[in-house]
């Protein structure tokens, strides 16, 4: 499972996006859009992969960082990236199947506000072959869920007040094109597809039912990342999906609450 991470960034502004797509450019760093004031991120998952080069991204354009991961311990590329920006980055200990520690860590923050939630720690599991039917492994199948899909509406619900002190008020969860219904042509990985289906179901409602407050909400799809989880076979690297994600999201509008998006900008079907 991947460890959280809160950043503190600076605000950008937002342009309008198109009905079918946001237009990108995988730049790693410099977004002058991102350079005005601070604004904050907080990223789950940040030890490593997509997380790790979100934290990495958004302290170069300037983020002031909190950071979650597991076992901070064992996170060794994220503490080398705090002991470089020690102003910028704060490292925190979160297990986002852990309740109890995620309302004491909204608990030990009182008075951050947040203009980006992360919801990027995720596991993958049961990679059933298409076409072969097997039973799954139920207690696994639990704990997917568990994390990739209750957790997020857990992080919204304890982080809703420091997101409600924001100017910008996102929350961006990183789910998968393995959970489109319309796309699953290939069958397989019932574990991984049905807990990416469901959350995107969480983020669909939660667009609904923050609206008044304000907030946008986006499922975000990363592409197949050349990570830990998506093995050497995939076709882009961190660098790239995360680029192609951060200009998605600094892009929105409060029109785009509630759509699944890929890393480059085309509108996913659910």
């Amino acid at each position: 499972m991947r460890q959280c991470i809160a950043i503190e960034m600076p605000r950008s502004d937002t342009a309008g996006s198109s009905d079918k797509t946001l237009l990108i450019r995988h730049d790693r760093h410099h977004d002058t859009h991102e350079k005005a004031d601070m604004s904050t991120v907080l990223i789950t998952g940040a030890n490593r992969g997509i997380g790790l080069e979100f934290s990495q991204q958004y302290v170069a354009d300037g983020w002031q960082v909190v950071a979650c991961t597991r076992r901070p311990e064992k996170s060794d590329a994220l503490n080398s990236l705090a002991a470089r920006h020690p102003q910028q980055i704060s490292v925190h200990a979160l297990d986002v199947a852990d309740h109890t520690q995620i309302d004491q860590l909204a608990a030990s923050l009182p008075h951050l506000s947040i203009d980006l939630l992360l919801n990027n720690a995720g596991v993958y599991t049961g990679s059933h072959a298409a076409g072969v039917f097997q039973a799954p492994d139920y207690e696994t199948w639990a704990y997917a869920f568990l994390v990739n899909t209750i957790a997020p509406l857990k992080m919204a619900q304890a982080f809703s007040p420091h997101l409600s002190r924001s100017t910008q008020k996102i929350i961006a969860t990183i789910s998968s094109q393995m959970g489109s219904i319309a796309d699953n042509n290939s069958g397989g990985s019932y574990m991984y597809r049905s807990s990416k289906a469901a959350v995107n179901m969480v983020v669909k409602t939660l667009a609904i039912d923050l609206k008044t407050a304000g907030a946008i909400v986006v499922a975000l799809h990363p592409g197949w990342v050349k990570t830990d989880m998506g093995g050497p076979n995939a076709l882009i690297s961190p660098t790239q999906s995360v680029s192609g994600m951060r200009q998605v999201i600094r892009r929105l509008t409060p029109e785009d609450s509630g759509r699944f998006i890929s890393y480059n900008g085309q509108m996913i079907p659910w």
